[in-house]
């Protein structure tokens, strides 16, 4: 509580510093339509997680019930996925053999290359639809080899195969996260996945091919983040956010898109 009542003294010593070292950068993080308010990141980020938000990991609600059924299929998945990586001749799988292919494509590049080639790759593979037209359901969370199986899918079946592909193109765990966050600019939930290269955090959303990083991303409050270990509720400090917050899942729903709306500049 000691920082907060002493911010601005804070704030004067290590902009003091940051000049002194010619850090000082100034560039689209501090307009003031972005995500987060320019308070928070002009003088440090406050935490590893994406957005530089501390995050607080949930020991229950609908959302962890959701991913950990997630979870269940991937582990099934990626059985599959090692069985006709290691004799494709013999894979039965489509869907596992399109999606070796596109892991296949992104271990042969590294870096920023590497991240770009899933995120292209997966965006392009799947159709955008919404889970009521496809399920019947309003929120259905499907494992990779369901959606590729399907052809279809949602910005949550997006992620979810994102994240799968990463890993197998050799991503390490520490550095994927998905992400739920609230469209303020449309009122409705979103999943992307991110990934951290060379401490910087980059979206991978299926509205759009190019990346973007995480503090130029504008209109969106971020809401959860999932990692290997479960699910953590971002610690949202607005006092307005404070009543909405909640265990509970979110109703993430699609942002339809076609491929001519992806924007066509590379990585």
């Amino acid at each position: 509580m000691g920082y907060f009542g002493h911010r601005r003294s804070w704030h004067a010593v290590i902009l003091a510093l940051v000049l002194a070292w010619g850090l000082i950068c100034v560039g689209p993080a501090a307009n003031a339509g972005s995500l987060i308010s320019p308070g928070m990141l002009d003088v440090i980020r406050k935490s590893a997680e994406p957005f530089g938000l501390f995050a607080t990991r949930l020991s229950g609600g609908g959302l962890l019930d959701k991913w950990n059924g997630v979870e269940r299929k991937l582990e099934d998945d990626m059985v599959q996925l090692a069985l006709c990586d290691g004799d494709r001749e013999r894979c039965v799988s489509p869907a596992a053999l399109q999606f070796l292919a596109i892991v296949d494509g992104a271990r042969a590049r590294e870096g920023r290359a590497r991240l770009g080639e899933i995120n292209r790759a997966i965006n392009l593979a799947i159709k955008a639809t919404s889970d009521m037209a496809q399920h019947g359901q309003i929120d259905v969370w499907s494992s990779p080899l369901a959606t590729f199986a399907s052809g279809a899918g949602d910005c949550e079946d997006y992620a979810i195969a994102k994240f799968a592909a990463l890993r197998m193109a050799g991503v390490s765990p520490e550095d994927i996260r998905i992400v739920v966050l609230r469209d303020l600019l449309h009122g409705e939930d979103h999943a992307a996945v991110l990934a951290r290269l060379d401490g910087h955090w980059l979206m991978l959303d299926n509205r759009r091919m190019a990346m973007i990083e995480d503090i130029d991303v504008r209109n969106h409050r971020p809401l959860f983040v999932i990692d290997d270990d479960g699910v953590m509720r971002y610690d949202d400090q607005s006092p307005s956010a404070s009543a909405a917050r909640q265990d509970s899942a979110p109703a993430v729903a699609v942002n339809l898109v076609t491929r001519a709306d992806f924007a066509s500049n590379s990585n």
